[in-house]
C-alpha cells in the first residue's frame, strides 16, 4: 500500500504569510471577511481545516466563519476546477442568452453549476454581473473575458483550455 498523498488529499494549513496577515488584521474591524478573502486568494477556496485554524486564531466560533462563508456568494468551500468558468446572469446577459451558455456548458462538460468536472479541469458558476453589459452574454474563464458568446462557440473556447491541460 502506497503512503504517498495526492495534492487533493494533502492537509491544508495556514502559511506563514497567512499567519502574518491574520496577526496584522486581528484587531481591525471587518477582519474576518478580509482574512477569509486572503485565505481564498491563497487556496482558491476555504479549506475546512484552515477554517478551524482561522477560528482559533481569531477566537471566534467556527459557526461564525461558516455563516460568513455561506452568506457571501464569493466564498467557496470546495476546491474549484483548474479552469474557473463564470457565466454572467445579470439582466443584459440573461436576456441575450446567458442561460443558454450555462446549459451548453453543462452538456459539453457533463457537470452542472457549482461543480467540478471529474478530471478537475473545469468548474462552472453563474455570477450576477461582470460589468460588461455591452458585450452580453459574457463568460469569463480564469479572468479572460469572452463577450457576445454564442452557444455554438463554447466547444472551441473550452477546447483551448482543455489543450492547455
Amino acid at each position: 500500500m502506497s503512503t504517498e498523498t495526492t495534492p487533493e488529499a494533502e492537509v491544508k494549513k495556514l502559511t506563514p504569510e497567512l499567519l502574518d496577515f491574520i496577526a496584522e488584521w486581528k484587531s481591525k474591524p471587518g477582519n474576518l471577511i478580509m482574512i477569509l478573502h486572503q485565505v481564498q486568494e491563497h487556496f482558491g477556496y476555504i479549506p475546512r481545516e484552515v477554517a478551524f485554524e482561522v477560528a482559533e486564531k481569531l477566537n471566534v466560533p467556527l459557526a461564525k466563519i461558516y455563516g460568513v462563508v455561506t452568506f457571501y456568494n464569493f466564498f467557496k468551500l470546495k476546491k474549484p476546477g483548474k479552469n474557473k468558468i463564470q457565466v454572467c446572469l445579470g439582466t443584459a446577459c440573461y436576456l441575450k442568452g446567458g442561460e443558454d451558455l450555462i446549459l451548453g456548458l453543462e452538456k459539453l462538460l457533463g457537470v452542472g453549476l457549482n461543480t467540478v468536472t471529474p478530471d478537475g479541469l473545469f468548474s462552472v458558476e453563474a455570477v450576477r454581473c461582470l460589468g460588461c453589459c455591452g458585450l452580453a452574454p459574457v463568460m469569463v474563464i480564469n479572468g479572460e473575458v469572452y463577450g457576445k458568446v454564442e452557444a455554438k462557440s463554447l466547444a472551441s473556447i473550452v477546447d483551448k483550455y482543455r489543450k492547455e491541460g
